[in-house]
């Protein structure tokens, strides 16, 4: 099947993922997991993008970004996982592709699937922490910037996000959204990686 081109356009809400070649570990310790951030800071800068929510998986990671100039947003990507990749694979002494193919992207077509999605994202860690660990434990996303809010991290924007929730508390209306009730998640299968 040949590969289409997505239409990136400015203003426009996409949600990023790329998983590790063959499904293998891609951050495997905290140095790794600060280097990509490092990157992602930089980068969101330097190519205009707003980066809404993240979440470092091992062997994945995931982006809700807006694309804030002219820019297609696969310039950006293409910069942060090659980048990426040349100091993994320096730092492994390995050599290949570390992705798995390239990334894949989803236009975010609603305000309702970009709350879900930003909660998807949140979520993800849940499946590799123990019960006994809180959600706010996992230290590679953004999650703990929205419950933290107003904050002044470098990398994620919470502000639009939080503007659907109430004037009063937003983060503490958006911690019962991501975390409060147990839901079914068929209504957001279409956001798992493939």
């Amino acid at each position: 099947m040949p590969y289409r081109e997505l239409i990136f356009y400015k203003g426009g809400y996409y949600h990023i993922y790329s998983r590790g070649i063959e499904k293998r570990t891609i951050f495997l310790d905290r140095a790794d997991n600060q280097r990509f951030l490092s990157r992602l800071k930089d980068y969101k800068k330097r190519h205009q993008i707003t980066v809404l929510a993240y979440c470092l998986m091992p062997n994945h990671y995931h982006l809700l970004i807006r694309q804030d100039s002219d820019e297609p947003l696969s310039a950006f990507l293409q910069r942060l996982n090659v980048a990426y990749s040349m100091y993994f694979n320096k730092r492994y002494e390995r050599v290949g592709p570390l992705f798995q193919g390239r990334f894949k992207t989803k236009l975010i077509d609603s305000d309702e699937y970009l709350l879900h999605l930003s909660r998807y994202i949140h979520l993800n860690p849940k499946e590799i922490l123990s019960s006994q660990k809180s959600l706010r434990n996992y230290p590679w996303f953004s999650y703990r910037a929205y419950l933290n809010s107003p904050t002044n991290d470098p990398i994620v924007d919470s502000k639009l996000i939080l503007g659907y929730f109430s004037k009063i508390n937003p983060a503490l209306d958006y911690n019962e959204f991501v975390e409060g009730e147990d839901r079914d998640f068929e209504e957001i299968s279409n956001l798992t990686i493939e």
